[in-house]
């Protein structure tokens, strides 16, 4: 009976104990505003997830649908028709919103470090920043470019600089140059020449590995598109640039006066350190889940995810994952501008104007669900 009585006692004091320290549930981190996090924050309006504190940290007061941005440099769209308010989202998901950057990441420990000096603990954490561009490490590739070039990305900040860029064009012609190694940067350069119809638009395209295969179908209908838009396309680098050029791998120097560089293969600067298993162009390595294959707490999510809707509530309960989609045969859309889109499916591709009327529609619808979450 004292044995008992002892036993009783000790867990009467540690529930004490613990009420004395406040009762602390588990904690989700949905780091960055990409869509992947924006599609986790809508579900959890509907239902939300029990006995877990959920915090967004994310710096910008809305996300730009990566979709619409081509639209938007074109003209088509004006900035709040392809932006997604977080505000109302958060508010209806009732979870907490840093407004602010991550500085480092540590998995050994599940902190992140702030760039305001606070940190924040998590015991599951979902990385969603969208595209980002590592201005250290293209600064070391193409020396110049933090001073004389203009980033596409983040798409929030891109989104209010490049108006300048067109009221500066209407006082003259300008030689306006995109930086790529992505589909994206192929798309821009078809919106910038739409918007600028008088300017000189060329685009200098990485080839090769780690570049684009301008080959491909879908690729050769928007090279031939540019072609018929009297843009320049260059197969090569940007090694570096000054006040009224870029020098360019083979050693010529083409004139400028606005480098837009629109390269996405960086990786988030913090994730070096972070001691998260890392593949071979320094992105997490996850697993088909997309779960980090060493820290299975971290998920990481480059766009949007109805894998990651499901996952992220399913991890925190010991519940079935679900392995990411093949998304290889979906139907795409691609700015292809001069009022005209391609699409791809799978080994087909198309070029017209009623694709464009479609990606717009599609585009259009997909931003409106978002809306009608946080109306």
């Amino acid at each position: 009976m004292k044995a008992l009585a002892a036993h009783i006692k000790q867990d009467v004091d540690s529930a004490h104990a613990a009420d004395a320290r406040g009762y602390q549930p588990r904690q989700l981190v949905l780091l960055g505003g990409g869509m992947a996090n924006l599609q986790v924050l809508s579900a959890l309006a509907a239902k939300p997830l029990p006995e877990m504190r959920i915090i967004l940290v994310a710096p910008f007061p809305r996300t730009i649908y990566p979709g619409m941005l081509p639209g938007f440099v074109a003209g088509r769209y004006s900035q709040d028709e392809c932006a997604i308010p977080l505000e109302p989202l958060v508010r209806r998901a009732g979870i907490r919103w840093l407004q602010r950057s991550v500085k480092s990441l540590d998995a050994g420990s599940q902190t992140l470090q702030l760039d305001d000096g606070s940190s924040q603990h998590y015991d599951w954490l979902s990385i969603n920043t969208g595209p980002v561009q590592n201005r250290e490490q293209i600064e070391r590739d193409i020396p110049g470019a933090r001073e004389f070039g203009l980033f596409a990305h983040p798409l929030e900040t891109f989104a209010l600089l490049w108006p300048r860029v067109c009221e500066l064009a209407n006082s003259k012609a300008l030689r306006v140059t995109v930086i790529g190694d992505h589909t994206a940067a192929l798309e821009l350069a078809l919106a910038v020449r739409q918007r600028l119809p008088s300017s000189a638009v060329t685009l200098v395209i990485k080839p090769g590995d780690g570049g684009v295969d301008l080959d491909s179908p879908v690729h050769a209908r928007l090279v031939a598109a540019m072609k018929a838009q009297r843009i320049t396309v260059l197969q090569d680098v940007a090694v570096g640039m000054s006040a009224e050029s870029v020098h360019l791998g083979c050693g010529a120097h083409l004139a400028c006066d606005v480098p837009l560089i629109a390269l996405e293969s960086q990786s988030l600067a913090w994730l070096a350190d972070s001691g998260l298993a890392l593949d071979g162009q320094g992105q997490v390595a996850i697993d088909a889940y997309q779960r980090s294959t060493s820290h299975s707490q971290v998920f990481s999510v480059q766009d949007e995810s109805e894998a990651l809707v499901h996952n992220l509530p399913a991890a925190t309960t010991g519940a079935s994952l679900h392995a990411v989609r093949d998304t290889s045969h979906a139907l795409h859309f691609l700015f292809g501008g001069s009022q005209q889109a391609v699409a791809s499916w799978g080994s087909y591709s198309a070029t017209g104007r009623t694709l464009n009327w479609l990606k717009d529609w599609t585009d259009r619808r997909h931003v409106a669900r978002y809306l009608q979450v946080t109306s």
